[in-house]
């Protein structure tokens, strides 16, 4: 019935992105992903900018191992929502995923840049040291063994998680 609903808004407003995202959100959940993804699209062609819309597509593309159209999501989001911190780590795992180690790093590193003079690291100790921690991961996975190592004793005081460390 649901369905019978949706395709009967969609027929009276073709251009409707909540139309479109509600199609895809039952598609989802009667786990046709393709379709989910597919019906995501039509919606973001009609409001290419909706948070919403958009990472429900990069949990369905990460889900199906869509790793490139995982990376073009998740660096939109960064784009539109600088400001939200998992909109950085999701993108720095998205280059990860795709092996991209540098870049991801430099996301990393950037985005601790934006947190010089702040006391964000002080307030969550503990996710300052993952971020630090996982850093750490990219350079080892990127095959730079030593420069891991030496920034393992860089940020030894900073590392909250000493059994990670």
């Amino acid at each position: 019935e649901a369905y019978d609903l949706v395709r009967k808004g969609i027929k009276l407003d073709i251009k409707s992105q909540v139309c479109w995202h509600v199609y895809g959100l039952l598609y989802r959940s009667d786990r046709e992903y393709a379709q989910a993804i597919k019906c995501y699209r039509g919606a973001l062609r009609h409001e290419p900018d909706n948070v919403k819309i958009l990472r429900d597509l990069s949990m369905l593309q990460i889900q199906l191992r869509l790793l490139p159209g995982f990376l073009e999501t998740r660096q939109k989001l960064l784009t539109m929502k600088p400001t939200n911190r998992m909109h950085w780590f999701t993108f720095a795992v998205a280059l990860h995923l795709v092996g991209r180690y540098d870049e991801a790093v430099g996301v990393v590193e950037a985005y601790e840049r934006t947190l010089e003079g702040s006391d964000e690291p002080s307030k969550e100790p503990y996710e300052y040291s993952e971020m630090l921690l996982y850093k750490n991961t990219l350079y080892e996975e990127a095959g730079q063994p030593q420069k891991a190592l030496d920034d393992l004793d860089a940020i030894k005081e900073k590392v909250a998680d000493r059994t990670g460390w």
